[in-house]
């Protein structure tokens, strides 16, 4: 890109804006802030003192002052949609956080009156970015693996675990037959969005596992809360096909001439020991074959805010004219098959997802 995307962001001081602050600042070449909307003058003024930019209490100043190639929602669903709403009436391309509305009904009115209407808008879904996400997708890709039956995915709640479970079986907007369980016991108390812990203490854990049966493929969830930042939990992605199976960032299988594969996702970080060239990861390697390459170097960012950075940089390009990466039917069809997921759960009695009105569209999500 010749020149920085700018970007403006509503709900500018909350705790998920911040990564894409953080973004921007490490990565000046690439995206610019263009304003924040931030309701509370006392937040704001701490946000701009902290970070450098302008913040508006409304819409409507933001954009009396700024220019931004998109905005940024950065607010809890019940709250987006009046927003969404607005900004496709003015014609604004829109990143949106996960999920884009609260229910069903929410995602059904987004469909009539944003997705039927053309408006340019895509959700903020970062799983699918991440560099050892991307690398697994390159390995399906090659077709070391053959078709895909199954995967099991132990990494997130439902709708970004969904994504994961479509993504990796290669799923458009198939219906699933789902079956769940919950399983009750305790551990101890460790990291969550509130920071490390404090106390060593026993707390409740539940352990949510559901069956999703695509009809000859199969999607394992299996999530306990707050596993992804836990420190005695681990997170956990299998994909197996006709040929071989990815197991976390092993990857085994058997060659046409029937000799077996064997070998490592690895992940190569610059900065180690003598190297000197900073300290970011350069990519992830199969053998002699890069299956990610870090777009980002010399950045310093972590995975998570790589696969933002990716969702920003894809929504620069799609504001632009460029295509769609994870638009409203494909976060809503995740979010959909999450509720069916924690119904069956909650009430032991296998559901069947039904055909909905964007299912007509072309999916990003397939390989």
């Amino acid at each position: 890109m010749s020149q920085p995307a700018k970007f403006s962001i509503i709900g500018g001081g909350g705790y998920r804006a911040q990564y894409f602050l953080r973004i921007a600042q490490a990565l000046p070449e690439r995206f610019q802030i263009s304003g924040l909307v931030v309701r509370d003058e006392a937040k704001g003024q701490a946000m701009e003192a902290q970070w450098q930019t302008a913040t508006y209490r409304t819409l409507d100043q933001l954009l009396a002052q700024e220019k931004p190639d998109f905005i940024v929602l950065s607010v809890n669903p019940s709250a987006a949609t009046p927003y969404m709403l607005e900004l496709a009436e003015r014609g604004i391309p829109v990143l949106a956080e996960t999920p884009p509305a609260p229910d069903l009904a929410g995602l059904h009115l987004l469909h009539e009156k944003l997705t039927r209407q053309g408006a340019k808008i895509q959700i903020a879904e970062q799983y699918q970015f991440h560099p050892i996400q991307i690398a697994r997708e390159q390995w399906i890709k090659s077709g070391q693996l053959g078709r895909v039956t199954e995967t099991t995915v132990s990494i997130s709640q439902t709708y970004h675990a969904v994504s994961l479970i479509r993504k990796m079986l290669g799923i458009g907007f198939d219906d699933a037959t789902i079956r769940g369980m919950r399983f009750e016991s305790e551990w101890v108390a460790g990291p969550n969005r509130s920071g490390i812990p404090t106390e060593d203490r026993l707390i409740p854990l539940q352990r949510d596992l559901a069956w999703l049966d695509f009809g000859g493929k199969l999607g394992i969830y299996d999530f306990t809360k707050d596993q992804h930042r836990s420190w005695t939990r681990s997170n956990h992605l299998s994909v197996r096909g006709e040929r071989g199976e990815i197991f976390d960032n092993r990857l085994i299988g058997q060659r046409p001439d029937c000799s077996p594969v064997h070998m490592e996702l690895k992940r190569i970080n610059k900065g180690e020991y003598e190297n000197q060239e900073g300290y970011f990861l350069k990519g992830i390697v199969a053998g002699d074959r890069w299956l990610y390459e870090n777009p980002y170097t010399p950045g310093r960012l972590y995975d998570d805010e790589i696969a933002i950075a990716a969702c920003l940089d894809k929504m620069a390009a799609y504001a632009a004219g460029g295509p769609s990466f994870y638009g409203l039917p494909d976060a809503s069809q995740d979010h959909y098959i999450g509720m069916l997921i924690e119904q069956a759960i909650k009430t032991g009695e296998t559901v069947r997802s039904e055909p909905q009105p964007w299912a007509g569209e072309v999916s990003a999500l397939q390989l």
